[in-house]
């Protein structure tokens, strides 16, 4: 019953929120926003500790705050992006650097986007097919329950994309990726977060953690480039700015996808360290974080 109900609430949000006026969407979650920083649960708290690595030091409150506020607007948006019509997507999403993989995409030439949970992802994920008229695959983790997974997958089939499931698909992620890059499809990859810890070791803010390798491996593999975006807000709009190729080195395939992991480090955090309240990571993220003895954070969503 509690999955149900969990159910329930994000269909609600759903059906609710793109009801509402704009701004009065907006001045709720930014209060909802406000709210979960004064109690100062664990996810704002290990936001914090996440915010101190990026600015090397102990993170304005205010700059906490900010942070609480851009991640409640993700929220506001993707609850509100399927009934945007492509006229209001061109409006309120700017993109920048996208020339060279919609000339691969023209000629059917697949590339690959990774980027962090950084700013709104899914208004570039909407952008790629309704605006430039490219096709886009993107994978998702599979959520608990069943009845929310399903229903962010149905969310951003709306908005055009083509969900693969990171898990529990009736094939392999990679080969159907794979087919997709050799389909001319623009793959986006989100790849900050390693939920297994079994990715590439790499520097991060000077501090050790894991990227997630499918990057990596899948434009070695299937030999094509692997660009990066970072996207923050502006007043009015989300910003993406694409970046790359990155280079993906030479020599043995472990060599190489350290190699190319470490190349989309350094661009993340160039991205985050210019906008660090756009980076919405509640969740532990160091390997130090790891091997600390406190419990786990918050889930990624909104405390109460």
């Amino acid at each position: 019953m509690p999955e149900k109900l969990n159910e329930w609430a994000y269909l609600a949000a759903w059906r609710g929120v793109r009801l509402m006026p704009e701004a009065a969407a907006a001045a709720l979650f930014r209060a909802g926003a406000d709210r979960a920083w004064r109690k100062d649960g664990r996810g704002v708290r290990q936001l914090r500790r996440n915010l101190a690595r990026v600015v090397g030091g102990e993170p304005e409150p205010e700059l906490v705050r900010e942070a609480m506020r851009s991640y409640a607007r993700y929220w506001m948006e993707a609850f509100r992006l399927p009934s945007m019509s492509r006229d209001d997507i061109d409006r309120n999403f700017e993109m920048n650097g996208y020339e060279p993989v919609a000339e691969r995409a023209a000629a059917g030439k697949g590339s690959i986007v990774a980027l962090p949970h950084s700013g709104n992802w899914d208004f570039a994920g909407a952008w790629v097919p309704q605006i430039a008229g490219n096709k886009l695959t993107t994978v998702v983790e599979r959520l608990k329950p069943e009845g929310v997974f399903r229903r962010f997958v149905e969310y951003r089939e709306s908005l055009g994309m083509r969900i693969v499931p990171a898990s529990g698909g009736d094939r392999g992620p990679d080969a159907v990726l794979g087919e997709a890059l050799a389909d001319g499809h623009v793959v986006a990859l989100v790849a900050d977060r390693d939920l297994g810890r079994s990715g590439v070791e790499v520097k991060f803010f000077g501090e050790t953690t894991t990227f997630p390798v499918g990057p990596a491996l899948l434009a070695i593999r299937n030999d094509v480039p692997l660009f990066t975006a970072h996207i923050h807000y502006a007043s009015d709009r989300a910003v993406c700015h694409i970046t790359g190729p990155v280079d993906t080195g030479t020599g043995r395939l472990r060599d190489r996808l350290g190699h190319t992991a470490q190349a989309v480090a350094d661009a993340f955090a160039d991205g985050i360290g210019a906008h660090p309240a756009d980076w919405h990571m509640l969740q532990r993220f160091w390997t130090a974080d790891f091997n600390a003895p406190s419990g786990p954070s918050s889930a990624d969503t909104l405390e109460s």
